[in-house]
């Protein structure tokens, strides 16, 4: 029997998750074919069952790839902003804009909602702690008015996965991306603090 280094076994992971995201992204979760897929990578169908038990196992591990990636992108976006509301601001809508993506509009909010039911519940967590934690900078800082920060972003996490998904479903889906980021706008400019008028009426 041939023991494999784990160098190798990472690099057996890593070529069978890129194969599968280019083959996912281009014929869609019912269409890859693994036969095909662990051909392409020069790799044996046993490979991806030991790494990843089946196709659907395949796809999660490539969903929470995406995942991360997104991730990172918002979190970037959080850092790199000099005002704290325009960089939230921001943040919602490049989600948005994300649905707008190919292989994220494929892979993420096509396949696995069908095939996945959609996010793992620790995705889920992970977004709303994020959604927490800058709800609650923005409370803390006088922006946004005195609310339960879970229960805020709860509230704007959902909506925003939900209008993903409609975006994503759509033949128009540049359109619906106008009007999601209208609606966008309207649902976040409720959250601000309101200046008081301190004179009689």
């Amino acid at each position: 029997m041939v023991r494999r280094t784990r160098a190798e076994m990472e690099a057996t992971r890593a070529s069978l998750l890129a194969t599968a995201r280019q083959e996912l992204a281009k014929h869609g979760y019912a269409d890859t074919s693994m036969d095909d897929l662990t051909a392409q990578a020069g790799l044996t169908r046993g490979a991806l069952y030991h790494h990843f038990g089946d196709k659907k196992g395949l796809l999660a591990a490539v969903v929470a790839q995406i995942d991360d990636e997104m991730d990172a992108r918002l979190q970037a976006i959080s850092d790199q902003a000099d005002d704290p509301w325009q960089g939230f601001r921001s943040r919602c809508r490049a989600y948005l804009e994300m649905a707008l993506e190919p292989e994220i509009q494929r892979i993420v909010l096509r396949d696995a909602r069908a095939v996945l039911g959609g996010a793992s519940p620790d995705s889920q967590r992970h977004c709303l702690h994020s959604m927490q934690t800058l709800i609650s900078a923005l409370i803390a800082q006088g922006i946004v008015a005195p609310a339960d920060a879970r229960a805020l972003a709860a509230l704007i996490y959902g909506s925003l996965a939900e209008a993903a998904f409609w975006i994503a479903e759509g033949e128009d889906a540049a359109a619906r991306m106008e009007q999601a980021a209208v609606g966008l706008d309207l649902l976040l400019r409720g959250l601000r603090v309101q200046p008081h008028d301190d004179q009689d009426c």
